[in-house]
């Protein structure tokens, strides 16, 4: 067997650095939901209400979406073990800047110090698996590292219940701590440099109109569950948004050596890929947003509960993520996305017709059939489009594909909270009904807001609808390792 070697030729253990990869970003990444159930303890801890409390969220999915770009230049700049490194010392300082917040700008800050780590922990661990990975391992590798993106979020609002329901707020920073302290002194004798790096100089104009674009856009579907559509200040920062990142791909274009090389996307195979992983991006985050407010919205379920009903479903997409890699490293990624879209769409149905007493049981199996689906098609799809890619371009690729898909679950998330509340408001009784009949005004009301949470699950539907037609158009073709390797043995035989 070959040694796995650096970009100094010098041996290094693939398994434990893929380990301490997968550790350091599963950290990194279950930050993204970790006070998904604590915004009622820190408005009550700090004072604050919850259009305050909701930018412990809103800024970090911000800083995080405006790295994602910039990751593409840093991986090809820099030496990848000093990066990995520096960005995990920065969430680090990050967290422990949280765990020591005596008030909220503090904990503010330290949650925007946190982003900057993760916008690059996560576009890097993706792109060192494609790379120190033959293209016929490649969907194992990504599998692994599916299970980390797709199940550290996902037990996120699970964990944060139970921390919260158990300790101090201040736990959910302290316990990263010492495990990010572990990864940082291991990636020291661990981490190897693995990328090319070159001497390219950033070009700043493109980074500052990526910045204005990507966070004005973000900023902007993230206000739209709290001001509405019907907002000024959501169209202009949305408007905003795409006016730069319009400049910015433009500049992209006509610059020899881009910062970010867009053209990517004129590879068919990888645009239908990126496309596809970013409808499905729409139809989990939507989804995963509206079922736990079903549950303590209508149900009156505790938020540590609600979370727990999602925790089935977050370990079957853990559990099937790496199978799937490896089923797509025999049979290719066309098959798995038909079937995993087709589960995906036959499971999302039945939430559009949830009622005030749908059994609990019957929520957690169709939620966990959802995941299933997700694992079939998300991290499959997302190899077949890297491996249609030069491996130069492995990191642009990557950059470019999570960038898409990071505004796309931001869209989703401001569609379904829109459509639930606009839904949910037009059903309302009126307010004398209130006075005259107390108890039917209360009905009437219940009746309207599982109006709206029919009316959200049917976009999904039609997502998951919309994902189910493009997988078709997804490439059947096998990894070309896979291929190779049986004509030999063929000719052998012969």
């Amino acid at each position: 067997m070959a040694k796995s070697l650096d970009t100094n030729g010098k041996p290094y253990n693939r398994p434990l650095l893929v380990i301490l990869l997968l550790v350091g970003t599963f950290c990194t990444v279950l930050n993204q939901t970790i006070l998904a159930t604590a915004f009622p303890t820190l408005m009550k801890y700090f004072d604050i209400n919850a259009s305050t409390v909701q930018w412990l969220t809103t800024g970090f999915l911000m800083v995080n979406g405006i790295m994602i770009p910039i990751s593409s230049w840093l991986m090809g700049r820099f030496n990848s073990k000093m990066l990995y490194l520096t960005a995990m010392t920065a969430f680090f300082v990050g967290t422990l800047t949280c765990y020591l917040a005596q008030n909220f700008a503090t904990l503010l800050t330290g949650r925007l110090i946190q982003a900057l780590g993760v916008g690059v922990t996560m576009p890097l661990l993706q792109t060192l698996m494609l790379t120190i990975f033959p293209a016929n391992r490649r969907g194992a590798a990504m599998g692994l590292a599916g299970l980390v993106i797709g199940l550290a979020p996902a037990i996120g609002p699970t964990l944060s219940g139970w921390v919260i329901d158990n300790y101090r707020w201040q736990t959910l920073f302290g316990m990263i701590l010492p495990i990010v302290a572990v990864v940082i002194l291991g990636g020291i004798w661990l981490m190897r440099s693995l990328l090319p790096a070159r001497s390219e100089k950033l070009d700043w104009l493109s980074a500052l109109w990526s910045t204005i674009g990507f966070g004005s856009l973000l900023y902007g579907f993230s206000e739209v569950g709290d001001k509405g559509w019907g907002s000024g200040l959501v169209w202009t920062a949305i408007v905003i948004g795409v006016i730069f990142i319009i400049l910015f791909g433009k500049r992209q274009l006509n610059l020899e050596k881009p910062f970010l090389e867009l053209r990517v996307l004129k590879n068919p195979e990888f645009s239908i890929a990126t496309l596809l992983s970013s409808v499905a991006m729409i139809a989990m985050v939507g989804t995963e947003m509206v079922v736990p407010l079903y549950l303590q919205t209508v149900r009156g379920e505790s938020a540590f509960h609600s979370g727990l009903t999602l925790l089935p479903g977050a370990l079957m997409m853990g559990i099937m993520s790496p199978i799937t890699g490896q089923i797509f490293d025999r049979i290719g990624a066309k098959r798995l996305a038909v079937t995993g879209l087709f589960l995906l769409t036959i499971g999302t149905v039945p939430f559009a017709f949830i009622t005030k007493t749908t059994p609990h049981l019957y929520v957690i199996v169709l939620y966990a059939l959802r995941m299933f689906g997700i694992a079939m098609t998300m991290m499959p799809v997302t190899t077949s489009g890297m491996n249609a890619l030069p491996l130069h371009l492995m990191s642009d690729g990557t950059a470019v594909n999570n960038t898409i898909r990071q505004v796309a679950s931001s869209m989703g998330t401001a569609i379904m909270i829109s459509i639930l509340t606009n839904v949910t408001k037009q059903q309302m009784p009126t307010h004398s009904l209130l006075k005259q009949q107390p108890l039917l005004y209360k009905n009437h009301a219940l009746d309207a807001v599982v109006s709206g949470y029919h009316a959200a699950f049917w976009v999904t539907v039609l997502f998951s609808l919309l994902g189910f037609l493009i997988a078709f158009f997804v490439s059947d073709r096998v990894p070309r390792s896979i291929k190779v390797e049986t004509h030999v043995k063929e000719a052998e035989t012969k």
